[in-house]
């Protein structure tokens, strides 16, 4: 995340476009795996943001490691969104263009998560009610998914 610090000395708070990919990982129930975040406490789709240089789909393996310990490969793109804003804790202003994607793990092995980003993952189904998620952005990721299956 260097590159966005770097920016962020520059420009304070200010708005940014940034891109960033997520990911949905299905167990064999059917149930979505969540990340509980370390900076609100709220819940989301395990990713992140870009590196200069990197795309989206090689952003969504990096930052699904480093979110929820599992390495994990792009199998589908499930959609690009692009017109939500948010502010974070510290006050950083974003409007995330975000490739979400659903994902299949690559192996078995769990690799440890950055502790000031993840709490917590845990599975949960798409038939019940939402979790609190972080920003909108993510409430609709999860209907997408729901829409998708629920069924």
């Amino acid at each position: 995340m260097s590159y966005i610090r770097e920016i962020r000395e520059l420009i304070g708070h200010r708005p940014l476009i940034l891109t960033s990919a997520s990911g949905a990982l299905l167990n064999e129930k059917g149930e979505v795996l969540l990340q509980e975040r370390a900076d609100t406490g709220d819940w989301s789709f395990p990713g992140g943001y870009m590196e200069f240089g990197s795309s989206f789909s090689e952003t969504v393996v990096r930052e699904f490691k480093e979110d929820a310990g599992i390495l994990v490969e792009p199998v589908e793109f499930l959609g690009m969104f692009d017109n939500d804003t948010y502010t974070y804790p510290n006050g950083d202003q974003v409007q995330p263009v975000n490739a979400f994607y659903l994902v299949k793990a690559v192996d078995d092995k769990q690799y440890g998560v950055k502790e000031s980003e993840t709490i917590s993952t845990k599975y949960f189904s798409l038939k019940e009610k939402m979790p609190s998620f972080f920003n909108e952005q993510h409430e609709k990721m999860w209907r997408v998914l729901q829409k998708r299956f629920s069924k």
